[in-house]
């Protein structure tokens, strides 16, 4: 409903400036790929796209429950993919979907990592005191949109199974859910403290809401153990930035989170989304949390925000003096 505004707003943010004032846009998400196609045609300068997460791909792995994304979103990213000078993809495997699933040209496909602020998300000492967690405590994190896709009701019953399996876990564990409903988990807002309650474990989960990256750094750090167990993930930021903490993640082996978790090293993925296999490689990991918390951080620091820029702009170089903006005199230079 604001696209119109948006668009409005981006040209006039252009027009208050020398001509040539920019030399590349760079959209994220579909809709501004569709704004940004319009101010390509406009100034003649090359439009970088990044999709973030792909429709087709989205639809194709619903969770239970989930509603698929809308025809004119599909149409709308296939139109954006055809104009874009360039597509950064966050993983190989993203790159891959672009080229079988968008007909992207191969050519015009970059990998490039996201990067997490690794002076922000590092490991600090004295989290569990600033947050009033005991030192014995078991904690167990989710961090994300509440909603099927990100299926944080997999931690709840992994947790459950986790006490089933030892019913002395239960005086120590502590599983905080961080996050708000989000696209159909709007639908059902109270969906998981109702789950908690039938699995018998709601005295044993806390939720909170969306926070600071500064304070959500201390919720890594307290945990012993991150938990994505999404349907399907571009790439995973939180696993990384759980993993600068140092605090290791099990996640499902979807996606982009093949490439932020090295699996066996840095924390363990899981095939699938049963709870009993996921509550298996809680416990593997806890039996070795120490190895698993260096390995993250070692794991988590080859995706700095250095490396990540200075990739983009390379894309930015490559993109500028392509044949279409770098020497076609049909189109003005950048």
């Amino acid at each position: 409903a604001q696209l119109c505004a948006f668009t409005s707003a981006v040209l006039r943010a252009e027009a208050s400036q020398e001509p040539g004032h920019y030399d590349v846009i760079h959209s994220h998400y579909w809709l501004s790929g569709q704004v940004g196609w319009l101010a390509r045609d406009r100034w003649g300068i090359p439009l970088i796209h990044s999709a973030h997460t792909l429709a087709k791909v989205k639809n194709a792995l619903l969770a239970e429950g989930d509603v698929p994304e809308p025809r004119s979103r599909v149409i709308g990213e296939e139109q954006v993919v055809a104009e874009a000078d360039r597509l950064i993809a966050s993983t190989a495997d993203e790159a891959a979907q672009l080229v079988q699933w968008y007909d992207a040209d191969p050519a015009k496909v970059l990998t490039v990592p996201p990067g997490v602020d690794l002076d922000r998300f590092r490991p600090a000492e004295g989290a569990r005191a600033r947050l009033g967690v005991p030192d014995d405590a078991l904690v167990l994190l989710f961090v994300g949109r509440i909603q099927p896709l990100k299926a944080p009701d997999l931690l709840l019953r992994a947790a459950a199974h986790l006490i089933a399996y030892d019913p002395a876990l239960r005086s120590r564990m502590i599983v905080y859910v961080v996050g708000a409903p989000s696209g159909s988990g709007l639908d059902e807002p109270t969906s998981l403290l109702a789950l908690a309650n039938t699995l018998g474990i709601a005295d044993r989960v806390r939720f909170l809401a969306p926070m600071p990256p500064d304070d959500l750094a201390d919720y890594y750090r307290a945990a012993d153990v991150t938990v994505v167990p999404s349907h399907n993930e571009s790439f995973g930021l939180v696993a990384l930035e759980a993993q600068a903490c140092g605090t290791p993640v099990v996640a499902a082996r979807v996606g982009g989170l093949v490439t932020a978790v090295a699996d066996g090293f840095s924390g363990l993925l899981v095939d699938g989304h049963r709870a009993p296999d996921y509550a298996d490689a809680i416990t593997k990991v806890l039996g070795d949390r120490a190895a698993f918390s260096r390995a993250a951080v070692e794991h988590a620091s080859r995706f700095s925000w250095d490396r990540t820029t200075g990739l983009l702009l390379d894309a930015y170089a490559d993109a500028m003096t392509g044949p279409a903006f770098g020497s076609d005199p049909a189109r003005p230079a950048a």
